[in-house]
């Protein structure tokens, strides 16, 4: 196997041959001289080819264009440009396939909204090329965390009968023939005929069943797709996306805000390290700043604040904000970005929100009327992540459900963990797709997952 560009890139001129494979990005003719930059998705700069005209043949090199894939063979010089140490000057090279000038990718900028609807080729363009190198690494980083601190992975199922937001926003699962579903008697779906032999759909979060491996193992975490099925057509949702979610037996919140501010800090800071490169170009040409909002958020003490403190900073600028703060309400991303970028100037964590607005497994505080969960807000994005001290209590657990109309026999399992050995135990949700968009500043979260599913769109 030949050696990838960015580390041709890093070696010394020299007598040595070196071999270079990948696409052409762009060439450029001179009267005695032809150059290639040559990419091959491994760095965001491509290597310099320079082919002298004497020495190849003209029908060859008329026949390289952007998007075709060539092998160059030669040696390394010092490059006389200020943008790279080293070229290579060409003593072979092998076209392995043409690309005509119907290639979709020619020399000039392409809309990202164009670039949509050729995902198949998008990953060639720098801006996703780098988005995709950036999610590889964070994704490693993920990983990398969470077994370095104890924690074993568990896949959580993704089709499923128990919904565990209580949200209803699900894709349901069947193999029934949608022309002759089978009825009872009493005329509603007969779904003791389905697959499964009764209601499935698609998972909206691992959380519960992540659940049950954390009472047996201690520390898990979850990392794979989900699904809602949300007709939001906006440039924050997703039909599909990943999700990481950690449950920590023995943890109440303080614990599960520790692990969630190390965490988010841990991928920020590898991922600043191990893609230096690809964050200035993010940097420089998609989220001027991204970069130092980056390193700001790695290195900053994350402020904590409750719900009802948070309330009453954001009563004081009720009037800058369009959808007016109270006690009760669901706060909005204007309101978590203002809490963070003016209030704070860093990252937040509010907890203790009022259990009307917050789902059935949460802890419930002394008082009553508010819920152990937190939020992680941080600056020029809001809501990073949500977790919250899960309730440990059989008879509350049940009470909680029973005032929101939740069934009893939908989650008899999870009851069960409270009826055998419940312990205290925490967790928190990170959207993997938010995560990368925040680190890269991409406006649009569909462009940073390889085959973005939305309303209406289940292209390539």
């Amino acid at each position: 196997m030949s050696a990838l560009i960015k580390e041709i890139k890093k070696m010394e001129a020299g007598p040595q041959l070196v071999t270079a494979e990948g696409w052409v990005r762009t060439k450029r003719d001179s009267k005695t001289v032809c150059f290639i930059e040559l990419n091959d998705g491994t760095c965001l700069k491509g290597l310099q080819v320079v082919a002298d005209k004497e020495k190849f043949d003209n029908n060859l090199l008329s026949s390289i264009s952007t998007g075709a894939s060539i092998v160059c063979e030669g040696t390394l010089t010092e490059s006389l440009g200020s943008d790279q140490a080293v070229e290579l000057s060409a003593s072979k090279i092998t076209l392995l396939g043409e690309a005509p000038e119907s290639y979709p990718l020619q020399k000039k900028r392409h809309t990202l909204e164009y670039l949509r609807e050729i995902a198949h080729l998008r990953p060639r363009t720098n801006t996703i090329g780098a988005v995709a190198r950036v999610r590889s690494t964070m994704a490693y980083a993920v990983h990398k965390f969470f077994q370095e601190n104890g924690f074993y992975y568990v896949n959580t199922p993704l089709i499923t009968a128990s919904d565990a937001e209580g949200a209803g926003q699900m894709f349901q699962v069947t193999t029934f023939d949608l022309d002759n579903i089978p009825k009872t008697e009493e005329g509603k779906i007969d779904y003791s005929k389905d697959f499964f032999g009764k209601k499935t759909n698609l998972t909206v979060s691992g959380q519960l069943e992540g659940e049950t491996y954390a009472t047996a193992l201690r520390n898990i975490y979850t990392f794979g797709p989900t699904f809602r099925a949300e007709n939001s057509n906006t440039k924050r949702h997703l039909a599909e996306f990943w999700m990481i979610e950690p449950e920590m037996s023995f943890c109440t919140l303080e614990g599960d805000m520790e692990i969630a501010q190390n965490f988010l800090q841990y991928i920020f800071k590898y991922t600043l390290e191990h893609c230096e490169e690809d964050m200035d170009f993010f940097s420089k040409f998609v989220e001027p700043g991204v970069k130092d909002t980056i390193i700001h958020v790695s290195e900053s003490p994350f402020v904590h604040m409750t719900y009802t403190e948070a309330i009453k900073e954001l009563e004081k600028s009720k009037d800058k904000f369009d959808y007016k703060p109270f006690w009760g309400c669901d706060i909005q991303t204007e309101h978590e970005r203002f809490l963070a970028e003016e209030i704070c100037k860093s990252p937040v964590i509010v907890t203790d929100y009022p259990k009307e607005i917050k789902s059935f497994y949460m802890k419930l505080n002394e008082d009553g009327k508010t819920v152990r969960a937190m939020d992680v807000l941080v600056p020029r994005l809001g809501e990073i992540i949500g977790g919250s001290e899960r309730e440990a209590g059989l008879d509350l657990l049940q009470q909680r459900m029973k005032e929101l109309g939740l069934r009893e026999e939908d989650y008899w399992w999870y009851l069960d963990l409270r009826r055998f050995g419940s312990v205290p135990h925490s967790g928190f949700g990170l959207g993997f797709e938010r995560a990368v968009q925040y680190v890269t500043g991409m406006q649009n979260i569909r462009d940073v997952i390889p085959y973005p599913r939305a309303v209406k769109q289940a292209d390539f």
